[in-house]
């Protein structure tokens, strides 16, 4: 783990958000500016599986009957506890992932499992 991107509680932000931050830090999860092109993942929430491969423009993702049954390019925006606090560009476990699709803006229930593949 990169020390250097732990997160250190903000005085700004509430005690509960600072905890949350923190145990996403500690549950683990992976920031796609980190992931080269053609990178691909496997992430498991508590209903579905989608398969991610990075690209430059953005995030081909599969896996979901309606939105994305067939691989789809999205932009991922990260992933959020439920609410309205954004992780950008970070998937979390424990949180839920929130992407743009062509048609719709789609908020995933909670990652169980993050796996590259």
């Amino acid at each position: 783990m990169d020390i250097s991107r732990l997160f250190e509680p903000h005085q700004n932000l509430s005690d509960a958000i600072n905890r949350a931050v923190v145990q996403s830090d500690i549950e683990g999860g992976v920031y796609l500016r980190d992931l080269p092109p053609g990178s691909k993942l496997e992430v498991q929430t508590e209903n579905r599986s989608y398969t991610i491969v990075q690209q430059d423009q953005g995030q081909l993702i599969s896996g979901h009957p309606q939105f994305c049954p067939e691989p789809v390019l999205v932009k991922i925006a990260g992933s959020t506890w439920g609410g309205s606090m954004l992780r950008e560009a970070f998937l979390g476990r424990g949180m839920r992932m929130e992407f743009h699709h062509p048609d719709y803006f789609v908020t995933t229930s909670r990652i169980v499992e993050i796996r590259a593949i």
